[in-house]
């Protein structure tokens, strides 16, 4: 692709992102969304692979359907309400079917069935944009419209936090593995949006930071499947020796990263006396929890068949930038010690 036609793409991305974020007006957060939505088509087709197209074709009429939505909530809250502003949302059925239209974008159960779909059509890099900015703009909304019903947000999350777990299990394509990583992360964000939106936020960007170093280390090893995981260490040793401190961080096991957000978040749905759905929330963490010990498996405790020459790629230098999957990496596993000074951050 030319470099000012993906330069303008990228803009695009950044504009509509930024239009919705700072917008409280529904119209312009709608138009928002929507150049964000125009901005990444043509980057997922942009490899005119029949797969790359037929997800962006996807996407895109899934997308399609949830502005309609999302504009149609809005009008009917106008016409209920007299106001067009993103907080004067208080009448439920607006509000329902904003928070519908925004989980159909993101991905939430069960509105989820065309995200692993795309994302396995596409390559790791527009995956990972896919994966963390496209998330933004959805959240700036959903932590602004408070459905009048909590239950909604908790049978979301709930669903989420089930069927991604559910779904990953029997996956052998990476891509479709961290979708249902995706759909089981978003539901721990959604169970605590109308408790602690702060903590939402801060577990959205600790999901940002660990998915973005997973997507960078399988763009480095250049694996797409499970089975190819076990070839990696002879291409990065190094990568191939700290993925599984990075894929246990994903499953939130402590000491690392992922632990904290899951630690907060039960803590806080215990606060609220709900015992029943936090404990199920923890259960589900378990489904999680065993399709990244295969993916571990896969890639430290087997080894690929090899001949001679190929055991030693390690040695060539490689041409991508590593820098950002280092800082990435070290901050998926790393940060847990300072949880106190991030969610002191975020009460200021």
């Amino acid at each position: 692709m030319n470099p000012l036609v993906l330069s303008a793409l990228l803009i695009g991305l950044g504009l509509g992102t930024t239009v919705t974020c700072a917008s409280s007006h529904w119209l312009l957060a709608w138009m928002g969304l929507e150049i964000n939505t125009l901005a990444i088509l043509p980057l997922m087709a942009r490899y005119h692979h029949p797969r790359a197209v037929e997800a962006t074709t996807k996407y895109f009429l899934t997308q399609a359907t949830a502005a309609a939505m999302l504009l149609f909530a809005s009008a009917t809250n106008a016409w209920l309400t007299g106001q067009w502003d993103i907080l004067h949302m208080h009448h439920p059925l607006p509000t329902t079917m904003a928070t519908f239209a925004l989980a159909l974008k993101i991905g939430l159960a069960p509105f989820h069935s065309w995200l692993p779909e795309v994302l396995q059509g596409l390559d790791l890099t527009t995956g990972l944009i896919l994966s963390t900015w496209q998330k933004l703009a959805p959240f700036a909304l959903l932590l602004q419209v408070q459905p009048t019903n909590p239950t909604t947000l908790i049978i979301l999350g709930l669903a989420s936090t089930l069927i991604g777990g559910w779904g990953g299990l029997n996956q052998p394509q990476l891509r479709k593995v961290l979708a249902y990583s995706s759909i089981a992360h978003l539901g721990w964000m959604i169970l605590i949006l109308q408790f602690s939106p702060r903590l939402t936020l801060l577990t959205l960007l600790i999901y940002i930071i660990m998915t973005s170093s997973t997507f960078l280390a399988f763009k480095l090893t250049k694996t797409t499947t499970i089975n190819s995981l076990a070839s990696a260490w002879t291409k990065t040793p190094i990568i191939t020796a700290l993925m599984p401190l990075l894929l246990l961080s994903l499953a939130g096991l402590p000491p690392l990263t992922g632990f904290a957000p899951k630690w907060l978040i039960l803590s806080e749905l215990a606060s609220q006396n709900l015992a029943p759905t936090a404990t199920l929330a923890a259960l589900s963490a378990l489904l999680s929890l065993y399709f990244y010990l295969r993916l571990s498996y896969a890639m430290t405790l087997t080894m690929f068949p090899n001949n001679q020459a190929g055991l030693t790629p390690w040695r060539l230098l490689s041409q991508q930038s590593t820098l950002p999957l280092a800082i990435s990496l070290i901050a998926s596993i790393t940060l847990l010690p300072i949880t106190p000074t991030l969610t002191t951050l975020l009460n200021l």
